[in-house]
């Protein structure tokens, strides 16, 4: 739970809320002023112990950014949180350019509130893996393929040029946008638009907004997202989604950059950088004439493709400390690590559903977890009856034991460090001293003849006793009898090419 600093100048909604939040079991230091708050912060020294701050925006003294600030400056990862009943979209872009975490909005609902301090405190207390980027903490980037991505975000983000951002589903695409945005100095805010969930009769007013007495229920004027983005960036994800019709208006809004609001004859410049994001091949779409070419060159100006989680198992040990971290912070766990077992499966998983897909099943596993490091029985269903029913070839195997044996390796979370406990696990050594992942390491062909019936590791290997050595063996057997063939050794072990795949660099094999 949340230490959270309370700033409000209200005696009743200071009391409200304070008891709101204790009932949820945050600690609470409650203050009405600006000053009061000031020299608790002052009294806290260096850093602050404070997760978040919790202030109203318009106080009796000060305002809620003089707090901010005051905060910001003794600690950057304390979180701020701002209260307003005076939500503009200046207020908002001052607040988060000046480092908020986010704003609410007076009255607002208890739910909201403990949701908005939730991603906060998650937002302090989450461990940082080593291969995270100081200046975007989003990101994980050990692989070459995620530090290619890092590297065009930062050189593209100063400029105006509009993105697109392509990859499958769940592999962080709106992350990238927002990172970009981030490191644009732009002052206007991040706005994001699903372009697949917006009915298609709602879409034209929803981007440019509408006058008074448009259409039936129009009581007043409505800015679209355009005129919310102005001066920032407006990401619209799922562009592949947008109806035909739809295009040809986008297009002439993004090359006129002026926008004409849904009953009304005059048109409103806006200054918009456009980022958009798509999991579908939109040439192809082109090719099909399901999305307007021209519409794709505008903006096709530069292309960031994020590559698939399976394209870049490297990220994957730290991005699992990073949601140790995220998850131990919002469920109030102290899960320390991951055992070897259940790393081991989730190095060999192929993730159709990418970064997402790993976060829903570490929140799974902690959620589940009542020991310091997550086991076996605590992941999903389906990735337990993967492994049971073989389609994975479990490096259970290599441990000796069966699903549901004894761990001992692990992977720890970086901030908790204890004596013999790595963030990444040890490797084993062979029969010749060398660690199993180092280059030296030659196979050889042994003398056993593999037989002529398929041997399958999918189906797991049920005898007491086998070591990691009998698998590296079935491989170099494998392999031997394929001549070298990659594809025909995966056949006669009864794996998939990329299990095969994996297999090959985890023993280090060129």
């Amino acid at each position: 739970m949340a230490k959270i600093l309370l700033v409000e100048d209200e005696v009743n909604v200071l009391d409200m809320t304070r008891m709101m939040l204790a009932r949820a079991g945050h600690e609470v230091v409650g203050v009405q002023s600006g000053r009061e708050a000031l020299a608790v912060l002052e009294a806290e020294g260096g850093s602050v112990s404070f997760d978040v701050v919790l202030t109203d925006y318009r106080l009796n003294d000060l305002t809620g950014l003089d707090v901010l600030h005051a905060a910001r400056r003794r600690d950057r990862s304390v979180q701020v949180l701002l209260v307003t009943a005076y939500a503009t979209t200046q207020t908002a872009v001052e607040a988060m350019r000046d480092g908020a975490f986010d704003y609410i909005e007076k009255p607002f609902k208890r739910a909201d509130l403990l949701a908005l301090i939730e991603k906060a405190s998650a937002r302090r207390q989450a461990t940082r893996s080593p291969a995270q980027s100081a200046a975007l903490p989003d990101f994980i980037a050990q692989s070459e393929g995620m530090k290619a991505v890092l590297d065009m975000v930062s050189r593209v983000a100063p400029t105006r040029a509009n993105i697109l951002i392509t990859g499958e589903s769940g592999t962080g695409k709106e992350v990238v946008a927002r990172a970009i945005h981030r490191m644009s100095g732009m002052r206007g805010l991040f706005v994001p638009v699903n372009c697949g969930a917006i009915p298609e009769n709602l879409i034209e007013s929803e981007f440019f907004g509408y006058v008074k007495g448009a259409f039936t229920g129009a009581t007043h004027d409505h800015a679209g997202m355009f005129q919310a983005a102005s001066g920032g960036s407006l990401f619209l994800d799922e562009i592949g989604e947008l109806p035909m019709a739809m295009q040809v208006k986008l297009l002439r809004a993004i090359q006129e950059k002026r926008i004409q609001p849904v009953g009304s004859t005059r048109e409103v410049p806006v200054s918009v950088r456009i980022l958009a994001a798509t999991n579908r091949e939109l040439r192809e779409e082109v090719d099909q004439r399901r999305f307007r070419e021209d519409l794709f060159f505008r903006l096709n100006v530069i292309q960031i493709a994020i590559p698939a989680l399976r394209e870049r198992r490297e990220d994957i040990p730290h991005l699992i400390s990073y949601f140790l971290g995220k998850f131990n912070a919002e469920l109030g766990k102290s899960v320390s690590g991951v055992s070897r077992q259940v790393m081991d499966i989730l190095m060999s998983h192929d993730y159709r559903g990418n970064v997402r897909e790993l976060e829903n099943i570490m929140e799974h596993a902690v959620t589940l977890e009542r020991g310091e490091e997550i086991g076996f029985d605590s992941l999903p269903a389906y990735l337990k009856n993967s492994v049971s029913s073989g389609v994975m070839c479990g490096s259970e195997l290599s441990e000796g034991r069966g699903v549901s044996g004894a761990d001992e390796g692990r992977i720890a979370v970086p901030s908790e460090p204890r004596e013999g406990r790595s963030a990444v696990p040890s490797e084993p050594r062979g029969a010749d001293g060398r660690r199993s992942g180092e280059r030296g390491a030659v196979p050889r062909v042994l003398p056993e003849a593999l037989p002529e019936a398929e041997v399958s590791l999918g189906e797991g290997i049920a005898l007491e006793g086998v070591v990691e050595d009998l698998e590296r063996r079935l491989i170099e057997q494998s392999l031997a009898k394929a001549n070298g063939n990659k594809t025909e050794a995966a056949r006669l072990l009864g794996i998939s090419f990329r299990s095969l795949r994996y297999r090959l660099k985890k023993y280090g094999y060129e």
